[in-house]
């Protein structure tokens, strides 16, 4: 129903964006919500999920972004959640890499996802991606204080895809030893070292 929405980011929590458009405030539920800045205004390319118990929007910052997750709800087995938790990480090189060379093990570390899922996923889509042309995204850091804010969020943002507690208390110790990343940042960090 829609493909997109145009407004102001009001709100960034670990799971979800808040965008304005004209008074009327948007939850969108997006992969890593720290790649979005507050205030900034900005396109968000969305996809309309409804099931029976619920309604969502589901964000992306670029249309290639909701093209794969659009491609990975037509894999049996995969769910929205399981979706943003694959798409969490901005660089998509290697899930693509994975899915063409037919490597499970990469696939498996994403939360949700098992053997069987992963078989699931490469039968589905190893001839389907070649159309797709993904971006990675660049962020400004943000400015870290002395109880670094940014990665206690980055960890609920993680907790938030899906990620087990003491996994992610298992990454802070390594997460910790970097200093002046944004959230986006550390969250992306997480996510490689989960993987």
């Amino acid at each position: 129903m829609y493909e997109y929405l145009k407004g102001t980011i009001t709100a960034i929590l670990p799971s979800y964006i808040v965008i304005d458009i004209q008074g009327i405030g948007y939850r969108v539920l997006v992969a890593n919500p720290y790649t979005f800045s507050l205030n900034d205004t900005m396109t968000v390319y969305v996809e309309q999920i409804i099931r029976d118990n619920e309604q969502a929007l589901y964000g992306f910052s670029n249309k290639e972004d909701k093209d794969l997750f659009q491609k990975l709800l037509n894999v049996s087995g995969i769910g929205p959640k399981s979706a943003l938790a694959i798409l969490a990480n901005s660089d998509h090189t290697g899930l693509i890499n994975a899915i063409m060379q037919n490597d499970i093990s990469f696939l498996t570390k994403f939360p949700g996802i098992g053997k069987k899922t992963a078989q699931q996923i490469v039968l589905d889509l190893q001839n389907k991606l070649a159309d797709l042309t993904l971006s990675v995204e660049s962020n400004d850091p943000l400015p870290a204080n002395g109880e670094n804010s940014a990665l206690v969020d980055a960890l609920l943002a993680l907790e938030a895809l899906g990620y087990a507690k003491k996994d992610t208390k298992r990454v802070e110790k390594e997460l910790t030893k970097q200093t002046n990343l944004s959230t986006a940042e550390y969250v992306s960090a997480g996510l490689k070292l989960l993987q």
